[in-house]
């Protein structure tokens, strides 16, 4: 709904306090728009494991729902990951989530159970693959994964979706070429350290706490997945034009890669919902996701590549008509 502002009288300028007010009155009705009721009641959202960045956003958030609207009540469930996670939207046991593009496509082209009624919310940042082994492994490439003792992720989670690919377009069986493990950011970290796992995958922002936390008591280096993996990668199937060539910056876990890039793939992640879901509550989930970017991302780097000029590409996902108003609303 379109907003009416009273005209500013032309015969004086105004003084420069009240001049402020009004740049902040328009701003604040561009954050939250005035004089409206925030939506009220329950609503679940489905995050990620302890220690990944879905977890610590989807806390972050819920503090941001409640500042701008307090009689909303968030719960939040653990997931394995972006697998659950679509899962339990389209099956209606959660109302909210963050998944990665490929676990999305993978679901719908699976014909998953409510797959016509996933909607798409903002486009949030990218999650870069991350394989980590010991420094004295002697592990330099995916290839030489063979016969060893890999943490692949939890069954239903994106690490899992991705490492399968990565190994197969690596030439190696997930099934019988390595001794496959179920660990995430979890568990993964202190496994690798005390030498019961030779390596392990994981998907997320940059950085992740759980590896930062793993590079002040350990040594580890990170294996570089390198463009050709990536070509083969696009091979295997449709959801497979998610992932894109990329690197982990320096700065991301500068004590490990001190000063030097690392080869990897990146999936843009996605917050969603579904289409029965009111578009009112979206439409607000939409507008304080945007507006709370900064403070976020002052704990949460990922966080910081949010974009209102990005947000609105869900693909594969439509706009929730939710999501869809607030994108028109604030449209230059």
């Amino acid at each position: 709904m379109s907003k009416v502002f009273p005209r500013l009288g032309r015969r004086r300028a105004l003084p420069a306090a009240a001049a402020g007010a009004v740049v902040l009155g328009l701003l604040l009705w561009w954050l939250l728009p005035l004089g409206e009721k925030p939506p009220s009641g329950t609503v679940v959202f489905s995050t990620g494991t302890p220690r990944g960045v879905y977890q610590e956003y989807g806390e972050r958030l819920r503090a941001e729902f409640a500042k701008d609207m307090p009689d909303l009540k968030v719960k939040l469930l653990n997931s394995a990951g972006s697998q659950e996670n679509v899962q339990r939207v389209a099956t209606g046991r959660a109302d909210f989530t963050i998944a990665a593009a490929d676990a999305v496509e993978a679901y719908e082209l699976a014909h998953g159970s409510g797959a016509g009624r996933l909607r798409g919310v903002a486009r949030l940042y990218d999650d870069y693959v991350h394989l980590i082994v010991r420094s004295d492994s002697g592990i330099r490439n995916v290839a030489d994964l063979r016969h060893k003792r890999v943490a692949i992720g939890l069954p239903d989670s994106g690490v899992r979706l991705i490492a399968d690919r990565v190994l197969r377009a690596s030439g190696i069986d997930p099934r019988k070429d390595i001794t496959p493990f179920s660990d995430g950011i979890d568990t993964g970290p202190d496994r690798l350290e005390r030498g019961r796992i030779d390596a392990f995958f994981w998907s997320g922002g940059l950085p992740t706490k759980g590896l930062v936390g793993l590079a002040r008591k350990a040594e580890f280096k990170f294996v570089p997945i390198e463009g050709d993996v990536v070509t083969r990668l696009h091979g295997q199937g449709q959801e497979s034009r998610y992932y894109r060539a990329t690197n982990i910056p320096e700065s991301a876990y500068p004590a490990v890669q001190q000063g030097t890039e690392v080869p990897t793939l990146a999936v843009s992640n996605l917050l969603m919902t579904r289409a029965d879901v009111d578009p009112r509550l979206t439409e607000w989930v939409t507008r304080t996701v945007i507006k709370s970017r900064d403070g976020i991302g002052a704990h949460v780097h990922s966080a910081q590549l949010v974009d209102l000029r990005t947000a609105v590409y869900t693909d594969p996902l439509p706009l929730q008509e939710g999501a869809r108003r607030y994108y028109r609303e604030v449209k230059p």
